[in-house]
């Protein structure tokens, strides 16, 4: 019986100029060759695979700390910028507390303040899981920094647009009370109050003020408002009432000239006519009356300030 390895040879042949060169193989050679070169070249793709993947491995991790240091500088630079934001709003809330002060508003409450700028938990897990832990840590400290700046700002906004409402306000209710001398200088003769009449000598309740000035003294509007009445009537002579606004009225008596008309809008300090000795007067003089929702004031209370042209 045969040996199954050498029932069959294997021949390779190599022909050049110089001859004709043969190996011969068995097949347990064939086979042990064969092997020998699987082996082989395993191993040098293995070997390969190894190297490359170790080439690119350090690749990737160069690239990676490069990226991570440029992230890491990133976020500092952030966590200053936030740092000098927080200072600023700090300042911000200062600035709000004196205003409020100003305007005559209280202060915000500091657990609405908590209230208003709190914010959720912090949650390592919001960025992508691919982050190195540290940077993701960092990502989610800066995600809620932002957030509560935010809030506060938004506080502050909703806050300040409070200040500048009641401060605009304000100003509308001033433009409408009357605070200036309707003259410059003069002689303040008869006040509010009960008096003697000087025409019949009979004590009634006088409900302005007389400023002695010669006639064509100029009048000016001791506050914005609308021209009610610019006519000759009775005892006042020629007069002029003017509608304020906000319940406040004031009357001018005894003019020699007007320089508005009915329905005119004016404004504090504008000129609207000349005293004179028009109506049931005595002698030039302006009388002068302001009227709060139909109730006569004492003028007095209201000169604030000179009147100006």
């Amino acid at each position: 019986m045969k040996h199954p390895f050498s029932q069959k040879n294997y021949i390779i042949q190599r022909e050049t100029d110089s001859g004709v060169r043969q190996w011969h193989f068995n097949r347990r050679q064939v086979i042990m060759l064969s092997s020998a070169t699987v082996i082989v070249l395993g191993a040098f793709l293995f070997t390969t695979a190894d190297l490359l993947s170790d080439y690119l491995y350090q690749k990737r991790l160069i690239e990676f700390k490069s990226n991570y240091s440029n992230v890491a500088q990133n976020l500092e630079i952030l966590r200053d910028r936030l740092e000098q934001i927080d200072v600023q709003m700090n300042k911000i809330e200062e600035k709000d507390k004196a205003i409020r002060t100003y305007a005559g508003m209280p202060e915000i409450d500091q657990d609405i303040r908590k209230l208003g700028i709190g914010g959720r938990a912090l949650d390592s897990k919001s960025f992508s899981d691919n982050l190195a832990p540290a940077v993701n840590k960092e990502l989610s400290i800066l995600e809620l920094d932002v957030e509560r700046l935010s809030r506060e700002i938004n506080l502050e906004l909703t806050s300040y647009e409070s200040i500048y409402e009641k401060v605009q306000e304000d100003i509308s209710r001033i433009s409408k009370i009357p605070s200036i001398r309707p003259v410059e200088g003069g002689y303040l003769n008869s006040s509010y109050g009960y008096r003697n009449d000087p025409i019949d000598n009979v004590r009634r309740f006088h409900q302005g003020q007389d400023i002695t000035v010669p006639t064509g003294t100029p009048i000016y509007a001791p506050a914005d408002g609308i021209i009610k009445r610019a006519y000759y009537v009775g005892g006042f002579g020629n007069h002029i009432k003017i509608n304020h606004g906000s319940g406040y009225s004031t009357i001018f008596a005894h003019l020699s000239k007007f320089k508005v008309k009915y329905g005119q809008k004016v404004k504090r300090g504008d000129l609207i006519g000349f005293t004179g000795n028009t109506g049931r007067s005595t002698a030039p003089h302006l009388h002068y009356e302001i009227h709060y929702y139909g109730a006569p004031q004492n003028p007095l209370d209201y000169f604030f300030t000179l009147a100006s042209k």
